[in-house]
Protein backbone atom coordinates (compact mmCIF):
# COMPACT_ATOMS: atom_id res chain seq x y z
CA UNK A 1 0.00 0.00 0.00
CA UNK A 2 2.87 2.41 0.76
CA UNK A 3 4.37 2.00 -2.71
CA UNK A 4 0.95 2.44 -4.32
CA UNK A 5 0.37 5.65 -2.35
CA UNK A 6 3.81 7.04 -3.24
CA UNK A 7 3.23 6.47 -6.95
CA UNK A 8 -0.19 8.10 -6.84
CA UNK A 9 1.29 11.16 -5.11
CA UNK A 10 4.03 11.47 -7.72
CA UNK A 11 1.44 11.23 -10.48
CA UNK A 12 -0.34 14.28 -9.06
CA UNK A 13 2.60 16.64 -9.68
CA UNK A 14 2.46 16.79 -13.52
CA UNK A 15 -1.33 16.86 -13.41
CA UNK A 16 -1.34 19.89 -11.10
CA UNK A 17 1.24 21.66 -13.28
CA UNK A 18 -0.78 21.00 -16.41
CA UNK A 19 -3.96 22.12 -14.69
CA UNK A 20 -2.35 25.36 -13.54
CA UNK A 21 -1.17 26.09 -17.09
CA UNK A 22 -4.61 25.41 -18.58
CA UNK A 23 -6.35 27.57 -15.97
CA UNK A 24 -3.90 30.41 -16.60
CA UNK A 25 -4.13 30.13 -20.39
CA UNK A 26 -7.90 29.82 -20.66
CA UNK A 27 -8.54 32.87 -18.51
CA UNK A 28 -6.18 34.97 -20.62
CA UNK A 29 -8.03 33.90 -23.77
CA UNK A 30 -11.36 35.14 -22.37
CA UNK A 31 -12.44 38.45 -23.97
CA UNK A 32 -12.08 41.52 -21.78
CA UNK A 33 -9.24 43.52 -20.27
CA UNK A 34 -8.84 43.51 -16.48
CA UNK A 35 -6.94 46.79 -16.70
CA UNK A 36 -9.97 48.51 -18.23
CA UNK A 37 -12.19 47.15 -15.46
CA UNK A 38 -9.81 48.38 -12.75
CA UNK A 39 -9.32 51.77 -14.44
CA UNK A 40 -13.04 52.43 -14.79
CA UNK A 41 -15.19 53.64 -17.69
CA UNK A 42 -13.73 57.18 -17.71
CA UNK A 43 -10.08 56.14 -17.85
CA UNK A 44 -7.83 57.42 -20.62
CA UNK A 45 -5.71 55.08 -22.77
CA UNK A 46 -2.63 56.30 -20.91
CA UNK A 47 -4.15 55.38 -17.56
CA UNK A 48 -5.11 51.93 -18.84
CA UNK A 49 -1.60 51.41 -20.21
CA UNK A 50 -0.08 52.36 -16.86
CA UNK A 51 -2.37 49.96 -15.00
CA UNK A 52 -1.55 47.15 -17.46
CA UNK A 53 2.14 47.67 -16.80
CA UNK A 54 1.57 47.75 -13.05
CA UNK A 55 -0.43 44.51 -13.24
CA UNK A 56 2.19 42.89 -15.45
CA UNK A 57 -0.27 42.31 -18.29
CA UNK A 58 2.07 43.85 -20.86
CA UNK A 59 4.57 41.02 -20.47
CA UNK A 60 4.56 37.82 -22.59
CA UNK A 61 2.21 35.09 -21.37
CA UNK A 62 5.10 32.75 -20.64
CA UNK A 63 6.68 35.34 -18.33
CA UNK A 64 3.34 36.04 -16.64
CA UNK A 65 2.79 32.32 -16.09
CA UNK A 66 6.28 31.87 -14.66
CA UNK A 67 5.78 34.72 -12.21
CA UNK A 68 2.35 33.42 -11.21
CA UNK A 69 3.66 29.86 -10.74
CA UNK A 70 6.56 31.11 -8.66
CA UNK A 71 4.15 33.02 -6.44
CA UNK A 72 2.01 29.90 -6.05
CA UNK A 73 5.00 27.93 -4.80
CA UNK A 74 5.43 30.59 -2.10
CA UNK A 75 1.69 30.38 -1.28
CA UNK A 76 1.19 33.89 -2.65
CA UNK A 77 -2.08 33.93 -4.58
CA UNK A 78 -1.87 37.65 -5.30
CA UNK A 79 -4.25 40.50 -4.55
CA UNK A 80 -7.75 41.03 -5.87
CA UNK A 81 -7.90 43.73 -8.54
CA UNK A 82 -11.31 44.88 -7.30
CA UNK A 83 -11.43 44.48 -3.51
CA UNK A 84 -7.65 44.92 -3.01
CA UNK A 85 -7.78 42.06 -0.51
CA UNK A 86 -5.34 39.13 -0.53
CA UNK A 87 -6.81 36.38 -2.68
CA UNK A 88 -5.83 33.74 -0.14
CA UNK A 89 -8.13 35.47 2.38
CA UNK A 90 -11.04 35.56 -0.08
CA UNK A 91 -10.66 31.88 -0.97
CA UNK A 92 -10.03 30.98 2.65
CA UNK A 93 -13.32 32.60 3.65
CA UNK A 94 -15.35 31.02 0.82
CA UNK A 95 -13.89 27.52 0.83
CA UNK A 96 -15.17 26.39 4.28
CA UNK A 97 -18.69 27.36 3.19
CA UNK A 98 -18.40 25.23 0.05
CA UNK A 99 -16.93 22.30 2.01
CA UNK A 100 -19.75 22.54 4.57
CA UNK A 101 -22.43 22.56 1.88
CA UNK A 102 -20.80 19.76 -0.14
CA UNK A 103 -20.32 17.50 2.88
CA UNK A 104 -23.89 18.06 4.04
CA UNK A 105 -25.24 17.25 0.57
CA UNK A 106 -22.99 14.17 0.34
CA UNK A 107 -24.04 12.79 3.73
CA UNK A 108 -27.70 13.39 2.92
CA UNK A 109 -27.40 11.72 -0.48
CA UNK A 110 -25.68 8.65 0.98
CA UNK A 111 -28.27 8.40 3.76
CA UNK A 112 -30.97 8.29 1.08
CA UNK A 113 -29.26 6.24 -1.63
CA UNK A 114 -27.71 3.34 0.31
CA UNK A 115 -30.93 2.00 1.85
CA UNK A 116 -32.99 2.75 -1.27
CA UNK A 117 -30.48 1.10 -3.60
CA UNK A 118 -30.08 -1.99 -1.43
CA UNK A 119 -33.82 -2.43 -0.86
CA UNK A 120 -34.59 -1.93 -4.56
CA UNK A 121 -32.06 -4.62 -5.51
CA UNK A 122 -33.49 -7.06 -2.97
CA UNK A 123 -37.05 -6.36 -4.14
CA UNK A 124 -36.37 -6.23 -7.87
CA UNK A 125 -39.55 -5.72 -9.89
CA UNK A 126 -41.66 -4.85 -6.85
CA UNK A 127 -43.56 -1.64 -6.21
CA UNK A 128 -40.69 -0.46 -4.04
CA UNK A 129 -38.27 -1.01 -6.91
CA UNK A 130 -40.54 0.92 -9.29
CA UNK A 131 -40.78 3.75 -6.75
CA UNK A 132 -36.99 3.90 -6.43
CA UNK A 133 -36.53 3.94 -10.20
CA UNK A 134 -39.08 6.73 -10.46
CA UNK A 135 -37.27 8.68 -7.74
CA UNK A 136 -33.93 8.37 -9.54
CA UNK A 137 -35.47 9.48 -12.84
CA UNK A 138 -37.10 12.47 -11.17
CA UNK A 139 -33.98 13.38 -9.22
CA UNK A 140 -31.81 13.30 -12.33
CA UNK A 141 -34.33 15.19 -14.44
CA UNK A 142 -35.17 18.14 -12.18
CA UNK A 143 -32.69 21.06 -12.55
CA UNK A 144 -31.01 22.20 -9.34
CA UNK A 145 -31.99 25.84 -9.73
CA UNK A 146 -35.68 24.94 -10.23
CA UNK A 147 -35.73 22.67 -7.19
CA UNK A 148 -33.96 25.33 -5.13
CA UNK A 149 -36.46 28.03 -6.09
CA UNK A 150 -39.35 25.64 -5.37
CA UNK A 151 -37.97 24.85 -1.90
CA UNK A 152 -37.57 28.57 -1.17
CA UNK A 153 -41.17 29.25 -2.22
CA UNK A 154 -42.56 26.45 -0.05
CA UNK A 155 -40.41 26.42 3.08
CA UNK A 156 -39.27 30.06 3.25
CA UNK A 157 -42.09 32.13 1.76
CA UNK A 158 -45.18 29.92 2.21
CA UNK A 159 -44.42 28.11 5.49
CA UNK A 160 -41.78 30.50 6.84
CA UNK A 161 -39.91 27.76 8.69
CA UNK A 162 -36.51 28.19 6.99
CA UNK A 163 -34.53 31.21 5.77
CA UNK A 164 -34.53 31.77 1.99
CA UNK A 165 -30.77 32.19 1.73
CA UNK A 166 -27.51 33.35 3.23
CA UNK A 167 -25.24 31.50 5.62
CA UNK A 168 -24.76 31.66 9.36
CA UNK A 169 -21.55 30.22 10.77
CA UNK A 170 -22.58 27.15 12.80
CA UNK A 171 -19.88 27.99 15.34
CA UNK A 172 -21.63 31.28 16.07
CA UNK A 173 -25.18 29.93 16.08
CA UNK A 174 -25.61 26.17 15.60
CA UNK A 175 -29.41 26.41 15.24
CA UNK A 176 -29.42 29.18 12.63
CA UNK A 177 -26.40 27.64 10.94
CA UNK A 178 -28.34 24.39 10.48
CA UNK A 179 -31.42 26.22 9.24
CA UNK A 180 -29.49 28.11 6.55
CA UNK A 181 -27.83 24.86 5.47
CA UNK A 182 -30.93 22.70 5.04
CA UNK A 183 -32.40 24.06 1.81
CA UNK A 184 -29.19 24.28 -0.27
CA UNK A 185 -28.01 20.89 1.04
CA UNK A 186 -31.32 19.24 0.12
CA UNK A 187 -31.24 20.90 -3.32
CA UNK A 188 -27.81 19.44 -4.05
CA UNK A 189 -28.34 16.17 -2.20
CA UNK A 190 -31.51 15.11 -4.06
CA UNK A 191 -29.85 14.97 -7.46
CA UNK A 192 -26.68 13.32 -6.15
CA UNK A 193 -28.73 10.75 -4.22
CA UNK A 194 -30.47 9.80 -7.46
CA UNK A 195 -27.08 9.06 -9.05
CA UNK A 196 -25.88 7.05 -6.05
CA UNK A 197 -29.14 5.11 -5.76
CA UNK A 198 -28.95 3.97 -9.35
CA UNK A 199 -25.33 2.84 -8.97
CA UNK A 200 -25.97 1.05 -5.65
CA UNK A 201 -28.97 -0.79 -7.09
CA UNK A 202 -27.08 -1.86 -10.23
CA UNK A 203 -23.99 -2.93 -8.29
CA UNK A 204 -26.03 -4.89 -5.76
CA UNK A 205 -27.97 -6.69 -8.51
CA UNK A 206 -24.69 -7.85 -10.06
CA UNK A 207 -23.13 -8.93 -6.76
CA UNK A 208 -26.23 -10.83 -5.61
CA UNK A 209 -25.82 -13.13 -8.62
CA UNK A 210 -22.22 -14.06 -7.69
CA UNK A 211 -21.42 -17.60 -6.59
CA UNK A 212 -20.01 -16.63 -3.18
CA UNK A 213 -23.30 -14.89 -2.28
CA UNK A 214 -25.25 -18.00 -3.27
CA UNK A 215 -22.83 -20.10 -1.24
CA UNK A 216 -23.30 -17.88 1.80
CA UNK A 217 -27.06 -18.29 1.53
CA UNK A 218 -26.71 -22.05 1.04
CA UNK A 219 -24.76 -22.26 4.30
CA UNK A 220 -27.79 -20.87 6.08
CA UNK A 221 -26.34 -17.49 7.00
CA UNK A 222 -28.94 -14.88 7.95
CA UNK A 223 -30.01 -12.67 5.06
CA UNK A 224 -28.77 -9.58 6.90
CA UNK A 225 -25.28 -11.06 7.16
CA UNK A 226 -25.28 -12.09 3.49
CA UNK A 227 -26.38 -8.64 2.33
CA UNK A 228 -24.22 -6.48 4.61
CA UNK A 229 -21.01 -8.49 5.00
CA UNK A 230 -20.80 -10.19 1.63
CA UNK A 231 -22.85 -8.37 -1.00
CA UNK A 232 -22.74 -4.74 0.11
CA UNK A 233 -18.97 -4.56 0.64
CA UNK A 234 -18.28 -5.83 -2.87
CA UNK A 235 -20.96 -3.57 -4.33
CA UNK A 236 -19.39 -0.53 -2.69
CA UNK A 237 -16.18 -0.87 -4.73
CA UNK A 238 -17.56 0.77 -7.91
CA UNK A 239 -19.81 3.04 -5.85
CA UNK A 240 -16.82 4.54 -4.02
CA UNK A 241 -15.45 5.82 -7.33
CA UNK A 242 -18.76 7.47 -8.14
CA UNK A 243 -18.92 9.02 -4.66
CA UNK A 244 -15.47 10.55 -5.10
CA UNK A 245 -16.30 11.96 -8.53
CA UNK A 246 -19.62 13.35 -7.36
CA UNK A 247 -18.05 14.97 -4.29
CA UNK A 248 -15.55 16.70 -6.56
CA UNK A 249 -18.47 17.76 -8.75
CA UNK A 250 -20.21 19.15 -5.67
CA UNK A 251 -17.21 21.31 -4.83
CA UNK A 252 -16.99 22.80 -8.29
CA UNK A 253 -20.56 22.43 -9.47
CA UNK A 254 -22.47 24.14 -6.67
CA UNK A 255 -22.18 27.47 -8.48
CA UNK A 256 -25.87 27.70 -9.41
CA UNK A 257 -27.12 26.55 -6.02
CA UNK A 258 -24.79 28.94 -4.21
CA UNK A 259 -26.12 31.77 -6.37
CA UNK A 260 -29.78 30.80 -5.77
CA UNK A 261 -29.33 30.70 -1.99
CA UNK A 262 -26.75 33.52 -1.76
CA UNK A 263 -24.38 30.99 -0.21
CA UNK A 264 -20.92 32.63 0.14
CA UNK A 265 -18.92 29.72 -1.30
CA UNK A 266 -16.18 29.35 -3.89
CA UNK A 267 -18.65 28.95 -6.75
CA UNK A 268 -20.33 32.27 -5.99
CA UNK A 269 -16.91 33.87 -5.55
CA UNK A 270 -15.87 32.68 -9.02
CA UNK A 271 -19.08 34.00 -10.62
CA UNK A 272 -18.59 37.43 -9.05
CA UNK A 273 -14.90 37.50 -10.02
CA UNK A 274 -15.69 36.57 -13.64
CA UNK A 275 -18.29 39.33 -13.87
CA UNK A 276 -15.74 41.83 -12.55
CA UNK A 277 -12.85 40.46 -14.69
CA UNK A 278 -10.93 39.85 -11.46
CA UNK A 279 -8.62 37.24 -13.02
CA UNK A 280 -6.40 36.86 -9.97
CA UNK A 281 -9.32 35.62 -7.89
CA UNK A 282 -10.67 33.38 -10.68
CA UNK A 283 -7.28 31.74 -11.29
CA UNK A 284 -6.67 31.05 -7.62
CA UNK A 285 -10.19 29.76 -6.95
CA UNK A 286 -10.21 27.47 -10.01
CA UNK A 287 -6.78 26.06 -9.22
CA UNK A 288 -7.84 25.51 -5.62
CA UNK A 289 -10.90 23.56 -6.77
CA UNK A 290 -8.80 21.49 -9.19
CA UNK A 291 -6.30 20.67 -6.45
CA UNK A 292 -9.04 19.62 -4.03
CA UNK A 293 -10.69 17.53 -6.76
CA UNK A 294 -7.38 15.74 -7.41
CA UNK A 295 -6.94 15.14 -3.69
CA UNK A 296 -10.42 13.64 -3.49
CA UNK A 297 -9.59 11.38 -6.43
CA UNK A 298 -6.46 10.25 -4.60
CA UNK A 299 -8.47 9.44 -1.46
CA UNK A 300 -10.99 7.61 -3.64
CA UNK A 301 -8.25 5.52 -5.27
CA UNK A 302 -6.80 4.65 -1.87
CA UNK A 303 -10.22 3.63 -0.58
CA UNK A 304 -10.81 1.64 -3.76
CA UNK A 305 -7.49 -0.17 -3.31
CA UNK A 306 -8.31 -0.88 0.33
CA UNK A 307 -11.66 -2.45 -0.60
CA UNK A 308 -10.14 -4.43 -3.49
CA UNK A 309 -6.43 -5.26 -2.91
CA UNK A 310 -6.15 -6.60 -6.47
CA UNK A 311 -5.97 -3.01 -7.71
CA UNK A 312 -2.72 -2.15 -5.98
CA UNK A 313 -1.30 -5.59 -6.70
CA UNK A 314 -1.97 -5.34 -10.44
CA UNK A 315 -0.17 -1.99 -10.40
CA UNK A 316 2.84 -3.45 -8.60
CA UNK A 317 1.87 -1.93 -5.27
CA UNK A 318 3.46 -2.88 -1.99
Amino acid sequence: MTGYLARRLLQLIPVILLSSFLVFLLLHLVPGDPAETVAGPDATPEMIKTIRQKMGLDRPLAVQYGIWLGNLVRADLGTSYISKMPVIDLVGYAFPATIQLSLAALVLSLAISLPLGVLASLKQGSRLDLFVQGYTALGLGVPNFWLGILLILVFALLLGVLPPGGRIDPLQSPTMGLKTLILPAVTLGIQISAVFTRFVRTAMLEVLQEDYVRTARAKGLPERVVVVRHALRSALVPVVTVVGLQFGRLLGGAVVVESVFAWPGVGRLIIQAVEQRDYTVVQAALLWLVSVFLLINLITDITYAFLDPRIRLTQGGG
